[in-house]
Order: C-alpha cells, then structure tokens, then sequence
C-alpha cells in the first residue's frame, strides 16, 4: 500500500464522524420509533446505496445461493442483533455512553481473534491495551451520574452489540473470499427478511406518526451511517488498507462524545472523560501492537 495523503486522512475523518453520528442519531430515532422500527429502517435505507452498486457494477449477489445460511446468520449477527440492542440500550443512556461503549470492538475483537484466528494471537502490547481498554470502561460503571440501577442493564446491552459486531466479524472470515459488495449486500438483504415479521408483528410501525426529527434521524442511519459509511470504509481499505483504515477506531468515541454535546447537551462528567482517554490509549496500544507485527511480516 503507498503512503496515505492529506485526502486520505480528511475521508478517514469523515468516515469517524459519519459513524460517530449515528449515536446521537439513534437517541433522537428513540423519540418517536421502537428499537425493532430503527433496526429495520437502518437496513433498509443502508441497502440501497449497497445494492445499487453492485447493480452498477455488475456484481451478483448471492443472498440465495448455497451459502444463503451463512449470510442470513452474519445479517442476524452483525447488524440486526446490534442495531436492535444498541437502538433499544440508547433509549435509557446518553448517546456518548454507547458511542464510548461501542469503542470497545476493536479491543473484543483482538481477544477473540486470539482464540479463533492463527495470526492474531496475544503479545505483552496487546495484553496492555486490552487491560487498559477494558479498566476504562469498568471505570465508566462507577460512574452513577450516569449509569444507575434504573439503566444499567441498557449499558450492558450496548456492551453485547458490539460484542454481536466482533463475532459477526469472526463469522465473515468463512465467506471472505467472496467480493465485499456481495457479502454486505446479500446480508442487508437477509437481515430485512429477519426483521420484517418481528417489526410487523411487535411494534407495527405504519402505526405510528413521528417527529420529523426523528424521521431525519432514521433515514441518515440507514443511507449515510450504514449505506455510505460501508461504501467509503470500503474505498479507504482498498487503497490504504486494513492497518490504516482500523485508526478510525480511536476517533469514533471522540467525535461520538463531542457531537452528542453539541447537538443534544449530553452531560460529559470526569469520569467520562477518564473512560474516554483509557478506551483510546487501549486501542492504541492494540494498534501499534498489531502493525508491529504486519511490519515484521512484511521484511
């Protein structure tokens, strides 16, 4: 991969603020749809950029193929379980709690791939941010501003969504020989079908007559935070690869907590802050940990 440039940078920029978005989009989505409608309407709205693409470029999706059981399960996996868990964990906490929590994939991620990959396994690096990581967020549930026995349950849910994003990952290494279009689309395309008799039978949403806040908020979601927001990480992966597109982990919970001030006057306590600063230095420590070996593999 050549050198990243200034462009490069400023895409990688946009694409954390485009996801650090979605948590305070997700609380406004809370005011006037349930967290099975938001779910829905991510996957939705995420489709459509998706599948236009691989219209446009010809690629064949194969949610139906012989393969259908792994894409339906990844579509369950990695978007309908999270998207509901966090949507439904988002209505109780403030939106820069779950943007904080979310953070922690990258570090969830790295103790799975220890167990489940060969190329992944622990070093002392690792270990360090792992721990780091984690005490922040441990941190963060002392904090009983807040995070409350009325809620605390919400936290951990946000807590097992991103866990759902790091298996899912796990379970997109059995297809991942597969073109990335293909995949992501034909599991957008499972995970509506999932979610169309839950949300049709549970909370019925042609029933409902919401804000215009919260309609914008649900429509950005699914066209910019998922549709638009796959199609540019895709775009910077291919270009600057994995190393250099997995640095937008440590601005999402930076951006996700300032966005959340400026837009809904979330409180942002000491605590926060602490959490904050632990979760991004964990990541870092896992980061450098991992491209010191993708150098060593490369000489």
């Amino acid at each position: 991969m050549k050198q990243p440039t200034l462009f490069d940078y400023l895409l990688l920029i946009f694409l954390a603020l485009i996801w650090a978005s979605a948590f305070f989009n997700i609380k406004i989505a809370t005011y006037s749809f349930g967290p099975v409608t938001i779910a829905f309407l991510r996957v939705f709205f995420g489709a459509i950029p998706v599948l236009l693409l691989c219209y446009y470029k010809k690629i064949k999706v194969e949610a139906f193929s012989k393969d259908w059981h792994w894409f339906a399960m990844i579509g369950f996996i990695n978007l309908v379980a999270p998207f509901y868990l966090i949507a439904y964990g988002v209505q109780s906490v403030q939106s820069n709690l779950a943007a904080i929590l979310m953070s922690t994939t990258p570090l969830s991620s790295t103790v799975l791939g220890h167990f489940y990959t060969k190329n992944e396994k622990f070093n002392f690096v690792k270990t360090i941010g792992i721990l780091i990581g984690f005490s922040g967020i441990l941190y963060l549930f002392s904090d009983n501003i807040l995070i409350n026995k009325n809620n605390i349950l919400s936290a951990l849910l946000i807590l097992l969504g991103s866990t759902c994003y790091v298996i899912g990952g796990v379970l997109t290494l059995k297809i991942s020989k597969k073109k990335n279009e293909n995949v992501t689309g034909s599991i957008l395309i499972w995970a509506m079908i999932i979610l169309i008799p839950i949300v049709s039978f549970t909370e019925q949403p042609w029933n409902i007559n919401p804000r215009l806040d919260s309609t914008i908020s649900v429509i950005y979601l699914g066209f910019v935070s998922t549709g638009i927001a796959w199609l540019l990480r895709f775009k910077i992966l291919v270009k600057n690869g994995l190393i250099f597109q997995s640095q937008v982990s440590y601005l999402i919970p930076i951006f996700g907590t300032i966005l959340s001030y400026i837009f809904l006057k979330e409180l942002i306590t000491f605590k926060v802050l602490i959490s904050l600063i632990a979760v991004s230095i964990g990541i870092y420590f896992v980061r450098r940990a991992d491209n010191k070996v993708n150098k060593i593999r490369v000489d």
